[in-house]
């Protein structure tokens, strides 16, 4: 079987004739192992670079621990220390701050996270594609085992005959 036919057989049933002659053609004829997180970064904005460099600290412990002491120190403030009180017991004040923190937070962790879901979704792609080359290089190594072994029957054939005679 040719590379092609088994590419052909491999892609079938999932994609596009458009999208399966480009597949063949890609793997038939170009190396194609992608640095997924470089091309990645190439094409990042700079919101998203934000995106995730303020969903890395948010999601760390230290900022974690500093927002608990944060929230300690403002409501010991406000209760004990403080003659004139800011915010007052319930903290309303606080809370409000809270709620524009978690406001503005969600949606840039979800930008961190979409990003994240677009690479793995790459890495797949990549994934596959590689898998892909290996089973046709794989199949045609097969095959000219396959013949190898063929021609070496032959051979040994023609050598018990020689050796007949």
């Amino acid at each position: 079987m040719e590379k092609r036919e088994i590419v052909k057989t491999l892609v079938s049933q999932k994609l596009e004739d458009k999208d399966r002659e480009e597949l063949i053609e890609m793997v038939i004829n170009n190396p194609i192992s992608v640095d997924v997180d470089k091309q990645q970064e190439e094409n990042t904005t700079f919101g998203e670079k934000m995106a995730d460099k303020i969903s890395a600290i948010a999601g760390s412990w230290f900022f974690i621990m500093l927002f608990v002491l944060f929230l300690i120190l403002w409501i010991i403030l406000n209760a004990f220390v403080l003659t004139e009180k800011v915010d007052p017991y319930p903290f309303i004040l606080l809370n409000l701050v809270l709620s524009c923190i978690s406001a503005i937070q969600a949606p840039i962790i979800m930008m961190s996270q979409n990003r994240e879901a677009k690479k793995d979704s790459m890495r797949n792609q990549n994934d596959y594609i590689v898998d892909l080359k290996s089973e046709l290089i794989l199949e045609d190594l097969h095959r000219k085992l396959e013949l190898l072994l063929e021609n070496q029957s032959k051979m040994l054939d023609l050598y018990e005959k020689i050796d007949k005679k």
